[in-house]
Formats: C-alpha cells, sequence, structure tokens
C-alpha cells in the first residue's frame, strides 16, 4: 500500500492533478495527494520544497504524491546535503549539523536570549495588532525584539518567532485562530505549535496561547477567547502575575500618559 492508502500497482490520480497522467490514471480520487494536503496543513508550498531539494530530484519532487518518499535536500546553510523524508523535511528538525550546532555549549548559552532579527517579515492578523495594542495599554512591551534563542532546531532554525514577547517576564504570547479556512493551528500545525511552546520551556521561558475563533485550550497556559476584549487583556494580566508574579507584572505597568 501507498501511504495515500492506495495500491502499489494502481494508477492514480488526484484532483490537485499529481499523481498518475490523465490517459493513464485508472482511478482519479476527488481530493489533493498527501504531499499536497501536507504542504496545506504546515502552510507550506510546493515551490519551497523545490528550492530545498537537490537539483536532479527536482522533476520528481515536483509531482510526487508520497510524503514518506525520501529526497536528498540542501541545508541553507552550507552544509552537507542530507537525506530524508518529504514528511520530516516539513515536520522536523532539518539538517543533522544545524542540529548538532543549536546543542552545542556555546549556542545552548544563548538559549532564551530574545533578539531583533533585522529583515524578519511576519504576517500579523488585524486582531493580533488589536491585541498587542490593548495589552500595551497595560504594560510595557518592548518593540526592538522580534525573536527567541532556543536550543533546538524548529523549522530549519535556531530560534522561534513568537507573536508578543515580554523579556522583563521571559513570556511570550501567541494569538491563534483558525483563519477563513478553519484549519490553520489544527492537526500537525497544533503539533508543531506544542514542540515550539516545548523548545521555549526548555530555556526558561513560558508561553500563552490565546485560542480564538473555537480552538481548543493547548499547552500549560491557554485562554480560550471569542475575540479581542478588554476582558481578555484583563485575563491576560492575571495570568502573567499568576505565572511571574503580581510585582513583576505590576513593575511593568504603564503610567500616566505613558
Amino acid at each position: 500500500m501507498n501511504d495515500d492508502g492506495t495500491p502499489t500497482d494502481t494508477a492514480v490520480r488526484f484532483r490537485c492533478g499529481h499523481g498518475a497522467a490523465a490517459g493513464e490514471a485508472r482511478l482519479t480520487l476527488q481530493r489533493d495527494c498527501p504531499l499536497c494536503m501536507l504542504l496545506d496543513e504546515t502552510k507550506r508550498s510546493r515551490e519551497q520544497l523545490l528550492h530545498r531539494v537537490a537539483p536532479a530530484s527536482r522533476a520528481a519532487l515536483a509531482q510526487e504524491t508520497r510524503i514518506g518518499t525520501d529526497y536528498e535536500w540542501i541545508c541553507s546553510r552550507g552544509h552537507s546535503r542530507y537525506s530524508a523524508s518529504v514528511r520530516e523535511t516539513l515536520t522536523g528538525p532539518g539538517c543533522p549539523k544545524c542540529q548538532k550546532n543549536a546543542q552545542a555549549p556555546a549556542a545552548r548559552f544563548e538559549g532564551g536570549v530574545p533578539f531583533m532579527k533585522p529583515g524578519l517579515k511576519l504576517r500579523t492578523s488585524q486582531a493580533e495588532q488589536k491585541l498587542r495594542m490593548l495589552l500595551g495599554e497595560r504594560i510595557r512591551l518592548p518593540h526592538r525584539v522580534n525573536a527567541i534563542r532556543i536550543n533546538r532546531i524548529f523549522y530549519g532554525k535556531p530560534e522561534v518567532w513568537p507573536d508578543i514577547i515580554i523579556p522583563a517576564l521571559k513570556v511570550a504570547i501567541e494569538y491563534d485562530s483558525p483563519g477563513r479556512d478553519k484549519t490553520s493551528h489544527r492537526g500537525l500545525k497544533e503539533v508543531s505549535d506544542r514542540e515550539k511552546d516545548a523548545a521555549l520551556e526548555e530555556v526558561g521561558w513560558a508561553v500563552i496561547r490565546v485560542r480564538a475563533d473555537g480552538l481548543e485550550p493547548v499547552g500549560r497556559y491557554s485562554i480560550v477567547t471569542p475575540g479581542v476584549t478588554g476582558a481578555l487583556v484583563d485575563e491576560l494580566i492575571t495570568l502573567l502575575g499568576q505565572i511571574r508574579g503580581e510585582a513583576a507584572v505590576a513593575a511593568l505597568a504603564q503610567r500616566p500618559g505613558g
């Protein structure tokens, strides 16, 4: 059996156009192939994969339907090429040497350090922007940090980029919404969120996940909310006090006019 559940000797074509050629297909499934489904779930594209695979494999990967097939990949940092399945490439730690470097003593010393990564462009929703604005009216939020070093590789990087970073409390806040297609932060993306939280907790950070629009609680600190309101910010302030102490939170309180 293939990892899409079809017999290995069956010429299958999928709705996405991958698989057997139209004139050769013995079976046409009205769903996308497993690889396209995984790409959609992890919010990536086949073009991004094609930029990472070895040149000799690009033609095959352009038509690949399976997620368990091994390919040779090129490390973005110039390390040796490595073999991994498509699934491991999309959801795993990436290049073995990058993973080893992230666990080296010098790198581990930097674990938990927040910093400003120039040129980092992250898409933020209006709800995230509103949450930052309302929370910033209550406590001082830094504007010169957008990333945190970790002691493992996460999607090929030794760092993560939380939505809101509060270095003074070592707390990161993530705003999760299922989005228009209602699939974001579910399935494999939820697994990825949990891995990201674990990486931050390893280096001494706590993560608060604000789960909106019907998402279930995830992790140790979750707030389920229908949307961004003043009541949500009150709940966040209370939870920050429970995590790091009310005195620490009070020290960040905005003064009148501040």
